[in-house]
């Protein structure tokens, strides 16, 4: 009889460790608790899905945050190159967008779901849908098999891939940190990563206000730890966006953060006090909130006023140098004290998970236990946005079935 190996979880580190395994020979089963396979891919990217990034695969490990040597086996041997070309095989075509970010060129995330749908039906691969698997049966420090939906069934090695804690509604409830547990693994404790972020400070005001081309940088203590240029927006609590997303995967739990905003980053501060002195004497009788509506959007320039103090109706003429001074200073480094990140649940992904020096990084099967595997966000590896998450899914995912 052939080796039998079972998948618990399909997302996509869970497909791609079923396809792997199957295409080899070995008989096996992908165990989904949902009534369908990849649900919170179906979400990612907006619906779109971002599968991966283009530039080389040196430059990911620029963009990993966590433990990125650890990836070093499983990001070259299953590249994005290969992935892409796995891909276009069954049936899905592709583009590259700003950033290299990679998208199905019909732009629908369910596109994606179906191409790995039919890798898994041409590999041979068992899909249980609606099938939670309770837990993992070891014998002797080596896996026997899985109880799912109250039975017994005997396998020879299981790929643990059931994500971390992010979006709890598509299956995400940290099973896979159980299952690890049980089978003597430590767990770096999970915390939400790329998540909005809360603010010490009232914005409710300006909830719903994005803005483009303004530079973000996160401070720890007065160092500067993060800094980006692009888009952001105002929540009822905070901030969200590409920039504040980003920023939240560079904060650590325990640490006191601030935001600063900078409105004005084509503009260097004196250039910008110039243009403040041009401004004013070119509209002298018109109100300071008036002349502030050409330089802030509308919603924001009574945030503004409120900030600095000031009174919304002094003449251009009469505001004085100190205050157009304080002006430029906010306009060039809006600050915002974090509060915090928002749960866990509202988050991108997760960081956190079984500690990368209880697994084989060559064959993504534990140190600890025979025929246990682990695969995608249930590892403590995480990266930024960008396609970067969900190659390293589908990469580790990938050794580990070609390896189980």
């Amino acid at each position: 009889m052939g080796r039998r190996v079972c998948v618990i979880g399909g997302g996509p580190a869970g497909m791609l460790a079923a396809y792997s395994a199957a295409r080899l020979g070995k008989e096996t089963e992908l165990f989904e608790k949902n009534e369908k396979l990849g649900k919170k891919l179906y979400l990612t990217g907006k619906g779109r899905c971002n599968i991966t990034n283009g530039s080389p695969i040196q430059g990911f490990f620029d963009n990993i945050i966590s433990n990125g040597p650890f990836l070093y086996s499983a990001l070259y041997t299953f590249d994005n190159a290969r992935l892409i070309e796995m891909f276009e095989r069954y049936g899905l075509k592709t583009k590259t967008e700003r950033g290299g970010r990679v998208f199905p060129a019909s732009d629908k995330s369910s596109d994606v779901i179906k191409a790995l749908s039919r890798a898994l039906m041409s590999a041979g691969v068992k899909v249980n849908l609606n099938s939670a698997v309770s837990r993992i049966l070891i014998g002797d420090g080596r896996v026997t098999g899985v109880v799912c939906n109250g039975k017994e069934l005997a396998f020879d090695g299981v790929v643990v891939a059931t994500g971390g804690l992010s979006y709890p509604s598509t299956g995400s409830t940290g099973d896979g940190y159980v299952f690890a547990r049980e089978a003597g693994h430590h767990i770096t404790p999970p915390e939400a990563s790329l998540v909005a972020v809360d603010t010490l400070e009232d914005v409710s005001a300006l909830a719903g206000l994005s803005l483009k081309n303004v530079s973000l940088s996160l401070k720890n203590r007065g160092k500067t730890v993060y800094r980006q240029q692009g888009e952001m927006l105002f929540t009822h609590t905070g901030v969200s966006g590409p920039l504040a997303l980003t920023a939240s995967a560079h904060m650590r739990e325990g640490e006191r953060y601030e935001i600063s905003v900078d409105l004005k980053p084509a503009l260097d501060i004196k250039t910008l006090e110039a243009r403040l002195i041009r401004d004013f004497a070119e509209k002298p009788n018109r109100d300071f909130i008036n002349v502030l509506e050409g330089l802030l959007p509308s919603k924001m320039v009574p945030y503004m006023i409120s900030r600095l103090g000031m009174d919304a109706h002094k003449k251009a003429n009469s505001v004085t140098k100190e205050e157009r001074g304080a002006l430029a200073r906010a306009l060039k480094g809006l600050a915002f004290e974090v509060k915090g990140k928002r749960p866990v649940e509202e988050a991108v992904i997760t960081r956190g998970g079984v500690k990368t020096g209880e697994i084989d990084p060559s064959t993504m099967q534990s140190k600890l236990c025979r025929g246990l595997f682990f695969a995608g966000e249930v590892i403590d590896v995480d990266a930024l946005t960008g396609g970067y998450n969900l190659q390293i899914a589908f990469s580790t995912g990938f050794l580990a079935g070609a390896n189980c």
